[in-house]
């Protein structure tokens, strides 16, 4: 079994404890420290555990205990496959950082290599409907810090997330890699868009869960793990972000824990940059590029060269040959264009150029990755 000399019997106890219905974190946290390991607990004594727990104490006792017992056989065999780990509080590979925060979870089930929980991390979140702008950023800036050494830590969710653990994945084997925490059980591959990645980071990074194997997706899961999130890193950088993102749960949660805040500006006019904004105006560092976050953290040397590997169509299409302008229209079209999404109207009165020219130019920039089309006709630079 992959639990570093973990007595069968002792990691029986700590799945007994977390297992039992009704026995939430708080009530655990309540039991351990009143009584010390699981083992203790469960010697304990019913009457002992009300004094401790007051009436929640039934349920250790009035449990379906045969159910109880096929749940935590079926974990114990899900633990003993390669890359399978259950990581309780008492293991030397309990990430310390998360013992921080005011409810660390009670153990963690983990695919992967866990000793990238122990690494120096930022964690790297956005929106899910990020511009093609906002996606280049993230997986940008992960690459570069995870070159650096650092776990690029997200939630796995599309849009930025996804971006971020592709950029952390992409540093090249020995670097910081990537690091996903899932609101579901580790067993579970969610959302099913990103199962191809989600497969990639437990072969090359490492994910992390603290519900149980079989565990839905279901919209509390996802609040309650942006605290893991948070707890594991020395900061967040939130890339793209609408005023109702969940980011800023992150964002908030991460303040709350002591960790460093960042956020990227981006256009007065664009929705998903005015929670980044507002993050920045309530003291959350503003950032340009990754050596300001490097630089802030102030705990490692400049970022390391990227190692030289062949890059697969997918990368080639993601960082293309910068482009050269073909002809004086085209460069104009890029200034007039700016940073900030434009229409195609808003664009024919500043360059005064026919709809027709402007859609030839714009689509030959596009194929040179040069720019983006958004919905609503329009279009924005990239880089």
């Amino acid at each position: 079994m992959n639990q570093s000399g973990l007595a069968a019997a002792s990691l029986h106890d700590w799945l007994r404890l977390t297992l039992i219905p009704g026995i939430g974190g708080e009530s655990q946290r309540k039991l351990l420290a009143a009584f010390g390991l699981p083992e203790q607990i469960f010697a304990a004594g019913h009457l002992a555990h009300r004094k401790v727990i007051a009436s929640k104490a039934d349920l250790l006792v009035d449990v379906d205990h045969a159910a109880l017992e096929r749940k935590i056989a079926a974990t114990l065999e899900w633990a003993a496959q390669p890359g399978c780990h259950i990581i309780t509080l008492d293991d030397g590979r309990y990430p310390p950082q998360l013992l921080e925060i005011p409810d660390p979870p009670t153990l963690l089930y983990v695919r992967g290599d866990p000793a990238l929980l122990l690494r120096p991390a930022l964690a790297v979140v956005g929106s899910r409907n990020a511009t093609p702008q906002g996606l280049k950023i993230a997986e940008d800036f992960a690459r570069t810090l995870a070159a650096a050494g650092l776990t690029i830590v997200s939630g796995l969710a599309l849009g930025i997330d996804a971006a971020a653990h592709r950029g952390g994945l992409l540093a090249g084997t020995g670097a910081g890699s990537t690091a996903a925490v899932i609101g579901t059980g580790a067993d579970r591959l969610y959302p099913a868009r990103n199962q191809d990645l989600a497969r990639q980071i437990g072969e090359q990074g490492v994910i992390v869960s603290e519900f149980p194997l079989g565990t839905p997706a279901a919209a509390a899961n996802f609040p309650r793990r942006n605290r893991i999130i948070s707890g594991l890193v020395r900061g967040v950088l939130v890339v793209e972000a609408a005023t109702e993102s969940g980011s800023l749960i992150t964002a908030r949660l991460a303040g709350e824990q002591g960790r460093e805040v960042f956020a990227i500006p981006g256009s007065i006019h664009s929705p998903l940059s005015r929670g980044c904004h507002r993050l920045i105006k309530q003291g959350a560092k503003l950032v340009e590029s990754a050596q300001d976050i490097l630089e802030e953290l102030g705990a490692w040397s400049p970022p390391a060269p990227i190692s030289a590997t062949p890059a697969t169509s997918a990368e080639s299409d993601a960082n293309p040959e910068p482009f050269a302008a073909t002809n004086d229209h085209a460069a104009q079209v890029l200034a007039q264009l700016g940073h900030a999404p434009c229409t195609l109207d808003e664009l024919a009165e500043r360059t005064s150029l026919s709809a027709d020219t402007l859609l030839a130019l714009l689509l030959d920039l596009e194929l040179a990755g040069r720019i983006a089309p958004l919905p609503g006709n329009r279009y924005q630079q990239l880089g």
